[in-house]
């Protein structure tokens, strides 16, 4: 394992990921902007995180909320300028916080130029820079409906996995490689850290475009227009050649000092590994959804989980962990509430590797729901209510005045504001110290300065009963016990081959002492770390 000193920024430090919609609205709009990031950096420097992950920024028709990009080298009007991108940068940068930004290398928007260009004629320079077929296969959009749309101009069909003002990319033109990889050097010559790259194993396609086979376990009662669950996804994506593309990725930013590349991969665990590179060579950080997908609220569960990534990790690689999203329910909603949300933040500041907060948790924001008339979302619009994003893309709650302090004054936000933010906003909770972002603080505080914590090896225990995840860590000689109890019970444990320690931090915030681990007391929903 490689020792605590050496580790790089991207594995020491936590990520907090911001969807700029969202965070804080500078111009009366009702959306959030750039600007708002760096009004609140001082919030995320106290709060104790190391680099932001932004959403996407760029120029887009906002189609897919700016996964649809209309040219990856400028800012939205919608959320600034390039001058306040740099601002942002130099800002964040003197307050020793890293900017990672998305990269939505799979498809553009239909307002592209490439692709306006491409669908112009049949013998346009850029035709090839797209999909386009004389007749589809059966792939269908993640949204819903198939996955080609006709063009009448030009009587063929383009392929788009997404929206339909989404078209892909094809990554096996030279061309199409070149520029896209140009687009990673210009935004790290302004500073940029690294790179959150969507959807990177669907770069690469099936050379013929095959149909997919029938999902035999597709789930009953699907959206009549969910063509996509019912077809194992086998030519669309995590191809073989898609693995030379990526350490193609990797090496453009091996170009620069120090840069990170992260990946939003699915799939099964032996295919997922496969990103970090047979040397190390392509993903630093393949995303883990591990402890997010189709989990219960149960230890065992999650402890299988996370030692079967251990075990597949080879030396070189570096985990990463990850409880909520802008794609998914938020992890208080899914888990059951704030005291579990307490004992889900310990678990993923305490796991060894690099751990990614979404914007919100840290105060224990829910899903908020969301009337039908209100919703944005495409895949909510196209797949029904229930399968709208836009539950967890709420407006930040910084506190009890006016539009949770998101927007000014009556302005009508982008998305509704949750009816508990009165009392569940930054400004309030700041002020309790036995608070869920008390807690946040605290653990992140704690983890900055305990190499064990942030670099140390991982051992989980046996104990006994059930329903509780016990683990050390370890970095040299110190040693961290870690006790999670996931029941609505107290617990008392017996730690195998260990005395006694001292509890340095209590999910519930009251609780500093010396414990006798042959029978240490947990009560409900409670997590403890133990110096030993």
């Amino acid at each position: 394992m490689q020792p605590v000193e050496n580790l790089r920024w991207w594995q020491r430090g936590v990520v907090y990921q911001i969807y700029p919609r969202s965070f804080k609205d500078t111009t009366g709009n009702g959306v959030g902007d750039l600007q708002g990031v760096i009004e609140k950096l001082d919030y995320l420097h106290d709060l104790g995180i190391d680099a932001i992950w932004l959403s996407p920024f760029y120029p887009s028709p906002m189609a897919d909320f700016g996964y649809d990009v209309a040219d990856y080298c400028d800012v939205d009007p919608l959320f600034g300028d390039l001058a306040t991108f740099d601002r942002l940068v130099a800002e964040a940068h003197s307050r020793g916080l890293k900017i990672i930004i998305d990269w939505v290398p799979n498809h553009t928007s239909d307002q592209h130029p490439w692709f306006i260009e491409s669908r112009s004629s049949r013998d346009n320079p850029k035709r090839d820079w797209y999909i386009w077929r004389d007749t589809p296969n059966n792939w269908g959009s993640f949204f819903g409906g198939p996955a080609w749309t006709y063009d009448a101009q030009t009587g063929q069909y383009y392929l788009h996995q997404f929206c339909k003002e989404q078209p892909e990319l094809n990554w096996r033109n030279p061309e199409v490689k070149a520029a896209m990889l140009d687009t990673l050097r210009f935004w790290m010559k302004r500073g940029v850290d690294g790179f959150r790259m969507d959807v990177i194993g669907l770069l690469i396609k099936d050379k013929d475009l095959r149909d997919n086979p029938p999902n035999p376990n597709a789930p009953p009662n699907l959206p009549e227009n969910d063509l996509f669950s019912r077809l194992l996804q086998v030519y669309n994506m995590y191809q073989d050649e898609n693995h030379a593309v990526m350490r193609e990725i990797r090496q453009v930013l091996d170009e620069y000092d120090d840069r990170c590349a992260i990946g939003e991969l699915w799939g099964p665990l032996s295919e997922w590994v496969r990103y970090y590179g047979e040397h190390g060579d392509e993903l630093h950080l393949p995303f883990n959804f591990r402890l997010m997908d189709g989990m219960t609220w149960n230890a065992q569960q999650m402890r299988a989980v996370v030692d079967s990534l251990e075990a597949a990790l080879p030396d070189f690689a570096w985990p990463n962990y990850v409880l909520g999203n802008h794609d998914r329910t938020r992890l208080a909603t899914r888990f059951g509430g704030e005291a579990q949300a307490r004992v889900a933040a310990m678990l993923l500041l305490t796991l060894r590797g690099t751990p990614t907060i979404y914007y919100g948790e840290e105060i224990g924001m829910e899903d908020v729901p969301i009337p039908p008339d209100k919703i944005q979302d495409p895949q909510g619009i196209n797949l029904g209510p229930e399968r709208t994003r836009d539950v967890c893309r709420t407006p930040m709650q910084w506190d009890a005045g006016p539009n949770a302090g998101f927007s000014p004054a009556g302005v009508e936000t982008w998305l509704p504001i949750a009816a508990d933010y009165v009392t569940r906003n930054v400004a309030a909770l700041s002020a309790d110290p036995h608070s869920i972002l008390t807690l946040y603080k605290r653990l992140l505080r704690l983890r900055r300065a305990t190499p064990a914590l942030y670099g140390g090896s991982y051992r989980p225990l046996d104990v006994e009963p059930d329903n509780v995840y016990v683990y050390l860590r370890k970095a040299d000689a110190q040693r961290y016990l870690i006790a999670l109890n996931f029941a609505t019970e107290p617990r008392t444990l017996a730690i195998p081959g260990e005395t006694g320690g001292r509890i340095l931090l209590s999910t519930h915030l009251d609780r500093e002492e010396a414990v006798s681990l042959d029978a240490l007391s947990l009560r409900a929903n409670e997590g403890v770390i133990i110096a030993l």
